[in-house]
């Protein structure tokens, strides 16, 4: 199909950042979540065909309304209209079935700039041309102005986002590289440890930032950088960094000359081969028992199941299981004891198949035999299966006539011994329960091999060697897809790509799960994978779709459901009643209302059972657990039938309430004397002061740890009718979405509080989260939806009575007005809410109405009176402490005093004040803080004469505006660099600048400023 390009203006279209799209200068309005979930996915596919359906799952998140694809057939009238209104000639969007297909001939994607300059670069260097190299990677850098795509919404879009992440952080190590081989240690030193610490597991990062030090003078800081990288891989990893760190260390220590001219570039390790060659077999031999003849050997026993059809990946595990062939194959004579391997894993993960695969592939290694038995330690319909029973049928395999195998279990276990004891024999004992079922079946001596599998861990078992221990975890995302490509047949997979993503996800990459939707769908040629996905999606039926036929998931997770003590099966049960991600160990002391230690016991037991998996340890040091969704779905379905509706309401009660208290101490113990947080009447428990003191070490990375728990607690609570608990935590949290810049999930956690306030009837809680509803507008620098939410939010206030509220809204309308110019009512505000804070007793809010007076009156020309408001604001944090919210109240008052002696051409005292304010910033990791700071260092050198190192803080300055996506900000920034590049004599750059900032300033609500930008432009012609 001939798409045509356009014939009309040149659109242009950018993602790596927030989404917009301008003509020339003008910038074209894409209103509204669908309009940019929809036109989102189409540009991360430009010139590929998007399905109808994976629009309508990507909008509505699998639950889509019968009007779905009607709407999403308006949203792209009502985007091509809005592109033909610019001028675009041809058609942008086409539709192609099955679905739309964004054309981009003739238009500008910057996403496609980026992919191109990288590899532009990358042929440079390849080819030695560093210099061009080094440009190539600084243009496709420059590109980004943020998070991709920040502020739109969908799984796949926040997934290719994430992947473009990578590809930048990929592109700035390779850009490091070559300016490291261009001697740019010491300019490259602060930006490399800016990415090192939000980024701190990137070796590659680490390596060139200690190279970069080193190389600079700095030995003893480049030591430092590796022993907090040794620290943190230990903590979040449990391992030390890898070769390229610990060789980089040693060259450092030891002083090794060839630092100054070692590439910059480390060299990847080549992987080895395990593959094993056999060295020969062992002859088969009579045995002697008991003075009886020998032993005739008849056929050779081969009892191994056939190999599993459509066996999929999982070839880490199977070298692995490799190791057992090293012994066996060296010298059988020298060995004292036989090898043994061990499989665990939930249930359906794939134990059994794995086996299987194993030993047929090594079958032929094992002249003697191949003996498979089912333990059934876990089957319901039949009783387990006894030693004696395998023994006498192992026996009669090896070639034992009948009538010599004794009747007892110790006879038969020396018989047994004595007839494996010269000979190579494989042995897979499958669904092992207990050690002791396994105990009389295990080889006296070397020679045979044994691989058990287990849904325990079967602590008294020592595989040997050690590596044979292998857990089988859930299966990649694409061996998943691979494996119903198989089972299903290609062309009905790889057709519905998004389809078949979604099934994965709610199989849960389980291999059972995924062959029995790969069944249903096989054997039912008129169903698509959306038909099937649309089943699954409701969790209420996802346990029957997949238990149908006769292999069941609900039967397999009974299976070990029914061998579960009480205590662990009720811990189970009232897991499933919680929709969070993962969890720490008070929380099941919280929905049992019993100790910490009890609760540990009890998920350690259910982690032997495979129920629980330990997803690794948080911030705080403490080990985080989750349960994967269908056992939560099998979880819940057991509380429903076995527990009263008041026990399960009352457990989650209980979780709710040690939220509420382990959150409210946190802001209090990260924000000491801050009392602005308005909370609810919800129920709080007490909580054990070691336990606070142990979680609480630093409060900010306790927020982090149970960041995305809390968001689902929220969530499940604003469904479930408790407002009080939705409203209170959300509000505890803001601070930590503030300082991170997690606004979406501030975003989504304040709309679901308000929406359950409203439902409720909770005014108050109405009020709170209009309140930081329009705070997070302010946040973004959207000015006008700051200002509805946050009026709604003071009458709402006023209904309530809570004076703290009202000052804390007045506050934040006046820092609108003072963005809009309104400086009169800016300051009528904010001298009302600072006597409200007065009143209050809030300290900390009291200093950041001051920080906000002083920089009122230095926008009104009284920087005299600004100067001692800010001066004021500062001896009031430094006298309340060092906590880290006086910390961050202190770098804002020393901004504005920096503000103020800057407008009083102070410019040395100007200068050190914002050193101070990036100190703080830095220790912090304030990213949006340090941008300020730098911003007003490049303003102060520039106008004490120095443009250069002006315009080198402006640089770093834009970088972290765009990274917090701050138009209002990156444009006056942008001015200011303007500036510099006019005093250095480059007006041409100048002008890009301030084109640049015009099309920032056109995304927020900033007239003023985009007139003063478009007034500089024309002055420079």
């Amino acid at each position: 199909m001939d798409l045509g390009g356009p014939v009309g203006e040149r659109l242009s279209f950018r993602i790596l950042g927030p989404l917009t799209v301008t003509a020339g200068l003008r910038p074209i309005a894409v209103g509204g979540a669908r309009q940019r979930t929809i036109l989102g996915m189409l540009l991360l596919r430009a010139g590929r065909i998007v399905p109808v359906d994976a629009l309508v799952d990507e909008v509505w998140s699998g639950r889509p309304p019968a009007t779905a694809r009607t709407q999403v057939a308006i949203v792209i009238a009502a985007l091509r209209k809005a592109f033909r209104a610019e001028g675009a000639g041809a058609e942008i969007i086409v539709t192609v079935h099955p679905g739309y297909q964004f054309n981009p001939d003739g238009h500008h994607l910057d996403s496609t700039d980026f992919s191109r300059l990288v590899a532009e670069a990358e042929l440079a260097a390849r080819a030695g041309r560093l210099e061009d190299a080094s440009r190539l990677y600084g243009e496709s850098l420059e590109l980004w102005r943020g998070p991709a795509l920040s502020g739109v919404t969908g799984s796949l879009v926040e997934d290719e986002a994430a992947r473009l992440e990578e590809q930048r952080l990929n592109a700035y190590d390779d850009a490091t590289a070559v300016g490291l081989e261009l001697g740019q240690d010491q300019e490259l030193v602060p930006r490399l440890a800016l990415v090192a610490r939000e980024h701190p597991l990137r070796e590659r990062t680490r390596h060139h930032l200690m190279l970069a030090q080193y190389r600079s003078g700095r030995r003893a800081e480049a030591l430092e950088t590796f022993r907090e990288a040794r620290r943190q891989f230990i903590e979040e990893l449990g391992m030390d960094p890898g070769p390229l760190l610990q060789d980089l260390h040693d060259a450092v220590l030891r002083d090794d000359p060839a630092l100054t001219l070692a590439a910059a570039q480390p060299s990847r390790a080549e992987a080895q081969g395990h593959a094993r060659a056999a060295t020969g077999t062992v002859a088969e031999t009579a045995v002697t028992v008991a003075a009886e003849p020998p032993v005739e050997v008849g056929v050779i026993p081969s009892e191994l199941p056939p190999d599993v059809p459509g066996f999929t990946g999982r070839e880490e595990e199977l070298k692995c299981l490799d190791s057992l062939l090293g012994t066996v194959e060296s010298d059988p004579s020298r060995s004292t004891a036989p090898t043994v391997g061990l499989v665990t894993g939930v249930a359906g993960v794939g134990k059994t198949g794995l086996a299987v695969r194993w030993a047929n592939r090594v079958a032929e290694q094992f002249p003697d035999g191949r003996l498979f038995v089912d333990l059934r330690g876990y089957d319901e319909q039949s009783e387990a299966v006894t030693t004696s029973d395998v023994l006498g049928r192992f026996l009669r395999s090896l070639g034992v006539p009948s009538q010599r195998i004794p009747a007892g279990l110790e006879e038969r276990t020396a018989l047994y011994r004595s007839v494996l004891a010269d000979r190579r024999v494989l042995l897979v004992l499958d669904n092992v329960r207990t050690f002791a079922q396994i105990r009389a079946l295990l080889p006296g001596r070397g020679g045979s091999c044994v691989l058990i599998t287990s849904r325990e861990q079967l602590e008294q078992l020592v595989t040997w060697p050690a590596e044979a221990r292998v857990h089988l975890g859930l299966l990649p995302a694409s061996d998943a897809a691979e494996l119903l490509c198989r089972i299903v047949g290609r062309p009905r997979i790889e057709g519905a790509p998004d389809a078949t993503d979604r099934l994965v996800e709610l199989c849960d990459r389980l291999p059972l799960a995924l062959r029995i939707a790969g069944a249903r769908l096989a054997s039912k040629p008129h169903w698509t994978a959306h038909h099937l996905v649309s089943r699954l999606n409701d969790q209420r039926r996802r346990l029957d779709e997949l238990s149908q036929g006769e292999s069941q998931i609900r039967a397999s997770f009974a299976m070990s459901y029914r061998y579960l003590s009480d205590k662990a099966a009720r811990l189970y049960r009232r897991l499933g009643l919680l929709d969070v991600p993962d969890f720490t160990a008070w929380v099941g002391a919280a929905l049992l209302d019993t100790g910490v230690m009890n609760a540990e016991l009890l998920i350690e037991q259910l982690i032997d059972a495979q129920f629980v998996e330990v997803v690794g340890v948080d911030a705080t040091g403490a080990f985080r657990y989750r349960l994967q969704n269908l056992m939560r779905l099998y979880a819940g379905e057991r509380a429903v039938e076995e527990e009263p509706e008041a026990e399960r309401a009352a457990a989650r009660d209980r979780v709710f309430g040690t939220y509420l208290t382990i959150a409210q101490e946190a802001h209090h113990r990260e924000h000491v004397g801050d009392n602005s947080v308005v909370h609810s009447t919800a129920e709080r428990l007490d909580v054990p002061a070691t336990l606070l003191e142990e979680l609480l070490a630093d409060p900010l990375e306790w927020y982090e740890a149970e960041r995305l728990s809390l968001i689902a607690l929220i969530q499940q609570a604003a469904r479930a009718g408790r407002a009080d608990v939705a409203w209170d935590l959300t509000a505890s949290m803001i601070r930590l979405f503030e300082t991170r810049n997690y606004t979406e999930d501030w975003r989504v956690c304040a709309q679901l509080s308000l929406e359950a306030s409203r439902q409720a009837g909770d005014v108050l809680g109405q009020a709170v989260m209009r309140h930081y509803l329009g705070s997070m507008h302010l946040y973004l620098q959207r000015f006008d939806p700051a200002v509805t939410e946050l009026e709604a939010a003071l009458e709402l206030h006023e209904r309530a009575g809570s004076a703290l509220g009202r000052a804390m809204t007045l506050r934040n309308l006046a820092i609108v007005d003072r963005i809009q110019g309104r400086l009169d009512l800016a300051l009528e505000r904010l001298e009302e809410a600072l006597d409200g804070f007065r009143q209050a007793g809030d300290l900390v809010q009291e200093a950041h109405a001051l920080t906000n007076l002083a920089q009122v009156r230095t926008d009104q020309g009284r920087a005299e009176l600004a100067v001692d408001l800010a001066l004021e604001a500062v001896r009031l944090c430094e006298r309340l402490g060092d906590g880290e919210a006086e910390k961050r109240g202190l770098a804002q008052a020393e901004h504005r005093l920096a503000r103020a002696y800057l407008a009083l051409d102070r410019y040395a005292e100007a200068e050190a004040a914002f050193a101070r304010v990036a100190e703080i910033s830095r220790g912090k990791s304030d990213v949006m803080g340090l941008g300020y700071a730098l911003w007003g260092l490049g303003e102060s050198r520039l106008a004490a004469g120095d443009p250069a190192t002006a315009l080198h803080h402006l640089d770093e300055a834009r970088e972290l505006a765009q990274r917090t996506v701050s138009p209002l900000m990156e444009g006056q920034i942008l001015l200011v660099r303007a500036q510099s590049r006019v005093a250095l004599g480059d007006p041409a750059t100048a002008r890009d600048d301030l084109t640049a900032a015009v099309v920032a300033f056109s995304t927020v609500d900033a007239p003023s400023w985009q007139a003063r930008a478009r007034e500089a432009l024309g002055e420079l012609g």
